[in-house]
C-alpha cells in the first residue's frame, strides 16, 4: 500500500513538474505596429512536445493550404504536416537542423509577461535575429523551430524590424491537436514536402511536357496534340477555370534545342472564338481563307487584324530560341560552362478577362527548318496575390503580324515599307475607361543593313492622332552568352549572341510595352502603326512582328 502510494506521489510530482502543457499566444508586429487581420500564432507546449500553429488553423477554420509544425522533445526532431487539401496531408520528419543552430548568448536580460528573459543572437541568410528566451518554465519551445533548446522563447525579433512576442501565457490540462492532426498522413523526404506543399499554392495547368516543335513531313497530330504547318505549330485545348480579381496568371515555358543550332522566332498564343471564324480555321483550311490586308504594296497578309467576323490570336509571349541550346553544348569554349535550358518566365496577369472560366486553343510555334527541331515544356500558373498592377476587365484583339503559319505559306510581315503601314479598325460597344495599349514589337532581317541590327522608330497612332513613339531596342543580349552554344564568334572578339538587336536577344523574352490611351468612346475607332522598314537588297528583306490588344474597363 505504501509503495503504490510513493508511486503516485511521483507520478504526481513529474506531472506537475514536467508533465503540465501551456498554451502561449504570440503577436506578430512590423516597425512598431502592431500587423491587422492576423491569425495570431500560438503554441502548446510541455516537456515532450511543441506544436506551432495559429488561431484559425486551431478553430478549424484556416485556408488551404496550411502548415502545422512539431518538435518532438528531447530530440529536438521538426515534424512538419502539410495540409494540402481535405482528406490530404503530408509530413516530414528533421532531426538535424535543430542541433546546427549557432547563437551568440548575451548577459541581456529583460522581462516578458513577468518572466525574466536573456539574449540570444544569430544569423541567418543575413538576417540578424535576436531571440528572447526564459528558464524559468524549464521547459523548451516556442513560435518557431529557431532556440528550441535554449528555453521558452517569448520574443524572435528580426533586423530591428519585425517582431514576434509573446502576449498570454496560460495552462492547459488538454489540447485539441488529435482533432487537427487525423486521418492518413502521407510521408515524404524534406525536399519533396516543400516541393508539394510550394506547389499546392497555386494552380497549375500543364500545357505541353516535352513536346517537339520541328519541321517535318511525319509530324502528326494525335489525341491529344494538335500539329500544324509540317509539326513548327503546336496546338492544345486547355480549360481555365474562374480566376478571381485577386490571382495572378504566370505563363512559362521551357525549351531546348533538339537539333536545331539557330536563333528563332517563337510565341506562345491563344485563339479567341467569339466570332464566326477564328485564326483555327486558318490553321486547318489555310491561311488564305482568313481575312486579307492590303495597303497598296502590292502583298497581302491573312488573319492579322479584325474583322465584324474574325479575330486574330493574341499573343500570350514572345520569345526567341538560344543558338543551340543542350543539343550543342559539345562545342567547348574555355570558361564557358553552357546552360542546359532556356527558361522563359512572364506575367501574363492582363489577359486574365479572356481566360477566365474559358476553355481556349493555346499554341506556340517556333520557326524552323530541321528535323529535329525544338523541345518544349509549357504550363500556366494562377497565384492567388495582393498584387493588383493589372485592373482590367476587358482584352480586345486589334492585331497581330508574327507569321505563325510561316511554314504553311504565311507571309512574313512587310508591310511596314508602305506609308500606310499597318491600319487596323475596331468598335467598342462601351466606352472604355484606363485603355491602355498592350504592344510587342520586334524587328528582323538578319544581315548588316537588315531591321535586326538597325534601331527603328515605331509610332502609334489612334483614330489618326500619334498617341506613342519609341525605338525598341535591346543592348544586353551579351548577358545570355552562356545560352548560345553554338553561337558565331567574329574576329573583333565577339558574338552573334552579343549583338545589340530590335528589341529581342537570342535566349530571351520580349516585354510588352504597356501604352496608356485614356478613356476611349463607345463607338468605331482605328489603329496604325508606322515602322521605316529597311529596303529589300538582293533576297534580303527586314519585316517587323507586332501584336497588340486593348486593355480597359468597362
Amino acid at each position: 500500500m505504501c509503495k503504490r502510494l510513493l508511486f503516485a506521489f511521483f507520478a504526481f510530482l513529474y506531472y506537475v513538474s514536467f508533465g503540465q502543457t501551456y498554451e502561449i499566444q504570440y503577436t506578430n508586429s512590423y516597425n512598431g505596429k502592431i500587423q491587422t487581420e492576423q491569425s495570431p500564432t500560438f503554441i502548446w507546449v510541455n516537456s515532450s512536445e511543441n506544436f506551432i500553429l495559429n488561431n484559425s488553423i486551431r478553430e478549424q477554420k484556416s485556408e488551404y493550404p496550411f502548415e502545422i509544425t512539431k518538435i518532438e522533445k528531447p530530440s529536438n526532431t521538426i515534424v512538419s504536416y502539410g495540409f494540402l487539401k481535405p482528406d490530404e496531408i503530408i509530413s516530414t520528419a528533421d532531426k538535424e537542423s535543430v542541433a546546427r543552430q549557432t547563437f551568440e548568448l548575451t548577459n541581456e536580460t529583460k522581462k516578458i509577461l513577468g518572466y525574466t528573459c536573456r539574449k540570444a543572437v544569430t544569423k541567418i541568410n543575413s538576417n540578424t535575429i535576436e531571440i528572447w528566451y526564459t528558464g524559468d518554465l524549464k521547459i523548451s519551445g516556442g513560435p518557431s523551430v529557431l532556440g528550441q533548446n535554449l528555453g521558452l522563447v517569448l520574443e524572435i525579433e528580426r533586423n530591428k524590424n519585425s517582431l514576434i512576442t509573446a502576449t498570454s501565457i496560460k495552462k492547459v490540462k488538454k489540447t485539441n491537436i488529435a482533432d487537427i492532426i487525423k486521418g492518413p498522413i502521407t510521408s515524404t523526404d524534406l525536399l519533396g514536402y516543400k516541393d508539394q506543399l510550394w506547389k499546392s499554392r497555386f494552380t497549375t495547368l500543364k500545357v505541353f511536357e516535352n513536346e517537339t516543335i520541328n519541321f517535318s513531313d511525319e509530324s502528326k497530330s494525335d489525341e491529344k496534340i494538335k500539329r500544324f504547318a509540317n509539326g513548327t505549330i503546336i496546338l492544345k485545348k486547355v480549360k481555365f477555370p474562374k480566376i478571381s480579381e485577386g490571382e495572378n496568371v504566370f505563363i512559362e515555358l521551357k525549351q531546348q534545342s533538339n537539333g536545331d543550332a539557330y536563333d528563332r522566332t517563337g510565341t506562345v498564343f491563344f485563339i479567341p472564338q467569339n466570332k464566326s471564324q477564328s485564326f483555327f480555321d486558318g490553321l486547318e483550311k489555310g491561311a488564305k481563307t482568313l481575312p486579307v490586308y492590303e495597303n497598296g504594296n502590292g502583298k497581302q497578309y491573312y488573319g492579322i487584324i479584325p474583322t465584324d467576323n474574325y479575330d486574330p490570336s493574341i499573343e500570350m509571349m514572345r520569345f526567341f530560341t538560344a543558338f543551340g541550346i543542350q543539343k550543342f553544348n559539345h562545342i567547348q569554349l574555355k570558361g564557358k560552362d553552357w546552360q542546359t535550358i532556356s527558361p522563359y518566365r512572364q506575367d501574363i496577369t492582363e489577359l486574365k478577362p479572356s481566360l477566365s472560366d474559358k476553355e481556349l486553343w493555346i499554341g506556340t510555334f517556333i520557326g524552323n527548318y530541321d528535323k529535329g527541331g525544338h523541345t518544349v515544356n509549357l504550363e500556366i500558373t494562377i497565384h492567388k496575390s495582393d498584387q493588383t498592377v493589372y485592373k482590367n476587365n476587358t482584352v480586345i484583339p486589334l492585331f497581330n503580324t508574327v507569321n505563325i503559319m510561316e511554314m504553311a505559306g504565311q507571309d512574313y510581315s512587310t508591310m511596314f515599307n508602305a506609308a500606310k503601314g499597318l491600319f487596323a479598325e475596331f468598335t467598342l460597344k462601351k466606352d472604355l475607361k484606363n485603355a491602355q495599349l498592350r504592344y510587342i514589337t520586334t524587328g528582323h532581317g538578319g544581315w548588316e543593313n537588315g531591321d535586326e541590327f538597325v534601331p527603328k522608330v515605331n509610332s502609334i497612332f489612334v483614330d489618326g492622332k500619334m498617341i506613342f513613339s519609341f525605338t525598341p531596342w535591346r543592348t544586353d543580349c551579351g548577358s545570355y552568352r552562356l545560352y548560345n552554344p553554338a553561337s558565331g564568334n567574329f574576329p573583333d572578339g565577339l558574338s552573334s549572341s552579343d549583338l545589340s538587336r530590335s528589341n529581342w536577344c537570342p535566349g530571351t523574352i520580349t516585354n510588352p510595352e504597356f501604352i496608356s490611351l485614356g478613356d476611349l468612346k463607345a463607338g468605331k475607332h482605328n489603329i496604325q502603326i508606322k515602322i521605316p522598314q529597311g529596303p529589300t537588297e538582293g533576297t534580303s528583306f527586314s519585316s517587323w512582328n507586332v501584336s497588340g490588344v486593348l486593355l480597359g474597363i468597362q
